[in-house]
């Protein structure tokens, strides 16, 4: 069988993803917005910006060319940020098969109004679109390094799920398959503003037990709110939920977990996320996902204060005085 897949974002998950993809003998063409950045990869065969010392497969292309993304007639795999996620399929789109299938590792809503990504592609093309969404407790340096990982591949239509899982899954890389899109669409995106939570109150000096609690209650809002739109609550004691949620708020590997950290220690928001020099997709996601909440009705206190740090100003050490000072209630 001949498997091939392009990719889309050329950030670390997309060349993880590339890297794995090509390692377990897919054709790959691995797709970059910038030219300069692709030549680069070119030249190096490997990403020297965001994973270095991890070697490009040889059936590993890239390229900055998107009507050569549709020429390769193969599934998608969406790796940009959110907030970059709609325009780039629409500057794709019109380059594109009608039999196109579109899966996404991007995690977040839609830059203005909180669509799941699903949502933004259905608008786009068409509801009956095959979709999935690639999600699980994964950093991209860890994959690329082929250390053991399991992941969720939650998809509108089985046989796309079976799809990816098989051009995805090796020994060192496990897939489980899920027909909960809205569930493990929500669970990765509200995780990483939960992970700047975490960070902020480790920044604060206060203890594991302060980030249990914010892990524990945390999962609480994720299930509100995902049940609320949609979701299984089982979705969310899996690797989508859970898992995903423990890894974002417990290492330093986690780009929202280490934002988090520098507010809690006082740096300003702009120099955190200079320091840090990739996407924080908490920070577009706690904007959404509160204003959601405040849509739905639902209470979601962790997120709030989170909203109120990075938008209102409020300072770190008053958002977890507030989270303190809340009424007695029952579990």
């Amino acid at each position: 069988m001949n498997k091939k897949i392009a990719i889309l974002g050329a950030g670390s998950w997309g060349t993880a993803l590339a890297i794995l993809a090509a390692r377990n003998g897919c054709q790959t063409l691995l797709w970059g917005h910038s030219s300069d950045h692709v030549n680069d990869l070119s030249q190096h065969r490997e990403n020297r910006r965001y994973l270095p010392d991890c070697p490009f497969p040889e059936l590993l292309r890239v390229t900055a060319e998107l009507p050569e993304i549709a020429e390769f007639n193969s599934p998608l795999l969406v790796c940009v940020p959110s907030h970059a996620f709609e325009y780039t399929l629409s500057k794709l789109k019109p380059y594109l098969q009608d039999d196109v299938k579109i899966a996404w590792a991007t995690k977040g809503f839609s830059a203005d109004g909180g669509l799941l990504l699903h949502e933004i592609v259905a608008s786009l093309f068409s509801p009956q679109t095959p979709v999935a969404n690639i999600s699980g407790p994964s950093f991209a340096r860890e994959v690329a390094a082929d250390l053991p990982t399991a992941i969720t591949i939650a998809a509108s239509h089985d046989d796309f799920a079976g799809q990816l899982a098989e051009l995805l899954h090796s020994p060192r890389f496990r897939t489980y398959t899920s027909s909960d899109l809205i569930g493990v669409e929500v669970g990765g995106a509200v995780k990483n503003v939960l992970a700047i939570a975490a960070g902020i109150a480790d920044g604060l000096g206060f203890g594991a037990n302060t980030r249990a609690a914010l892990i524990t209650r945390g999962l609480n809002e994720i299930i509100r709110l995902g049940v609320c739109l949609g979701g299984k609550q089982e979705t969310f004691m899996g690797l989508a939920g859970l898992g995903d949620l423990i890894l974002t708020c417990t290492d330093n590997q986690s780009r929202n977990r280490r934002f988090g950290l520098a507010l809690g220690q006082g740096q300003d928001r702009a120099m955190a996320i200079k320091t840090i020099g990739q996407e924080i997709e908490g920070i577009f996601a706690a904007k959404e996902t509160y204003l959601l909440a405040k849509k739905f009705g639902i209470d979601m206190p962790i997120t709030e204060q989170t909203y109120k740090v990075l938008y209102e100003g409020l300072a770190p050490q008053v958002a977890v005085e507030n989270l303190l000072a809340r009424g007695l209630k029952s579990e």
